[in-house]
């Protein structure tokens, strides 16, 4: 008898675990360490323990032997090792098994835990991702830079993904990035938000029994995220059918009528392993075969782009710098986080529409999320740690391997340039174009200093002036400088003094 260790992002039905013939106790555990190593939206904790508790019957249908720890279990220690040792002591086995965790903080737990315990210890592959932890690295070795459209193709030509047989790629070219990169049109059909139903109300109440400081608001009654494999397969259809026809062209739009506008909301979905990344791109990739009347290749590869491409890029870089990368801080960013971050509570249009919605959905796309609440932190000069926190707790999709990659690297540019080769910020002049957030609000998108000006754009250029030793020699970034240089000295005086009152009132 063995006893096998499932962690929250580890629901992969399809594991071979549950195909061998081992007699085996599998064991499934809530804990405050999971809980409270950062503050959560209850919403995120919500999906993980339902997921995890529909697995959990998932498994016990299937007849296999389950060990499901709830939060409030009187012997449970909130510790994942602690709970390990009196479980295999419970169970008499001979042996422990566990899947190679995706954190950084659990697999050097798990690891150094592995080294005293008196029992035997195995590892086992999660057996989800496409590369393996340090195949980047390996890919790249001897090169300064980790230029991901290199990985991309190669992921490309691994598994014959939208490729020719002659070797090319579909269409001629590999990428279509820049011809996804719409604003809605004003009278864009958006399709309807896929709900789901479910009663979560006994876990929440359980959660604020344990005195768990959660952020966000949930409906208990009313749970509209899929966490069975079965609602993952339905919202990959419903994905299919309604929304990849103009994915790409629009994954960049924002709008205020529309919280998920084209996207899948596929990621905690595959985070938690509960769907494969390689089943998700080739159901698309079918889809897309079956309807090229009015599926392009460009709203296919962008969104292949995002998931063998990025997704298994950033996890690559995470291995190849942690535990390091945790701690860069290129720009030496010191502020703390504008209280309103953690309300929504504010007279920026754009920021207040994408905080409320990541407070009331723990949900905002990737370009509201890197353009909007990220290019606002970095602008502002807050500290990585308290920007990395932020993310981390907020969305229901951030587990630490793909959050910090994409926040301290490409939204912060924290890393110095590992992930982007310049830092992403924008004046107010990106957000209008993008979106309808600058319509009504109480500042101008085009005015640079004053009482109705749009803080973006004194911060922007505020942003520039202060790193300017860091930046100036960057060739992506040298016609802001020559810009900057142009403009009257009191000009530049204004806006440097505008946005020193900004930054200082934490506005």
């Amino acid at each position: 008898m063995r006893l096998r260790l499932i962690l929250g992002d580890q629901l992969n039905i399809n594991h071979s675990w549950f195909s061998d013939d081992e007699k085996a106790v599998y064991v499934l555990m809530e804990m405050r360490q999971e809980t409270d190593y950062v503050r959560h939206h209850m919403q995120k904790i919500v999906a993980f323990f339902s997921a995890m508790r529909a697995f959990s019957h998932t498994l016990k249908g299937q007849g296999h032997n389950v060990h499901y720890l709830n939060l409030d279990d009187s012997d449970n220690t909130q510790n994942l090792t602690a709970n390990l040792e009196w479980l295999a002591k419970k169970y008499g086995v001979s042996s422990i098994e566990y899947q190679q965790p995706d954190e950084y903080r659990l697999d050097q737990q798990l690891e150094q835990w592995a080294k005293e315990t008196s029992y035997k210890v195995n590892v086992a592959s999660s057996e989800h991702f496409l590369t393996e932890r340090h195949d980047l690295a390996e890919f790249f070795k001897g090169k300064k830079m980790y230029l991901m459209e290199s990985f991309y193709r190669m992921m490309r030509k691994k598994y014959g993904i939208l490729m020719q047989g002659n070797g090319d790629p579909e269409g001629g070219k590999w990428n279509y990035d820049k011809e996804n990169r719409s604003k809605l049109p004003a009278k864009a059909t958006m399709p309807p938000v896929k709900f789901f139903q479910r009663d979560v109300s006994d876990i929440c109440e359980m959660i604020e029994r344990a005195g768990i400081q959660t952020i966000g608001r949930i409906k208990p009654s009313n749970f509209i995220w899929p966490v069975t494999r079965e609602e993952g397969l339905e919202m990959l259809e419903w994905f299919c059918e309604n929304a990849l026809h103009t994915f790409g062209k629009y994954q960049d739009a924002m709008h205020t009528d529309g919280w998920s506008l084209y996207h899948s909301r596929l990621s905690f979905l595959i985070n938690a392993k509960i769907l494969s990344p390689l089943e998700v791109v080739e159901r698309c990739i079918e889809e897309w075969r079956q309807r090229k009347d009015d599926i392009t290749l460009p709203q296919i590869e962008g969104f292949v782009r995002q998931i063998i491409g990025w997704r298994e890029y950033m996890r690559g870089i995470y291995w190849a710098h942690m535990p390091k990368y945790a701690e860069k801080n290129e720009l030496n960013h010191q502020r703390k986080l504008p209280d309103w971050f953690w309300t929504g509570e504010t007279d920026m249009n754009c920021l207040k529409h994408a905080i409320n919605q990541s407070l009331d959905h723990a949900y905002a796309h990737h370009i509201q999320r890197l353009m909007v609440t990220g290019n606002y932190a970095l602008l502002a000069g807050i500290h990585p740690d308290e920007v990395d926190a932020w993310y981390l707790g907020i969305y229901i999709d951030a587990i630490e391997w793909v959050e910090i990659t994409n926040t301290r690297g490409m939204s912060q540019f924290a890393d110095g340039g590992i992930v982007g080769t310049k830092p992403y910020v924008s004046s107010a002049n990106y957000i209008k174009k993008m979106s309808n957030y600058c319509d009504g609000c109480k500042y101008d998108p085009k005015k640079r200093h004053g009482e109705d000006a749009c803080p973006f754009n004194s911060l922007y250029w505020h942003f520039y002036d202060r790193h300017r030793d860091k930046l100036a020699n960057n060739p992506r970034i040298g016609m802001m400088y020559r810009t900057w240089d142009k403009m009257n000295p009191k000009e530049r005086e204004n806006i440097l003094s505008w946005a020193d009152g900004l930054i200082n009132s934490g506005n």
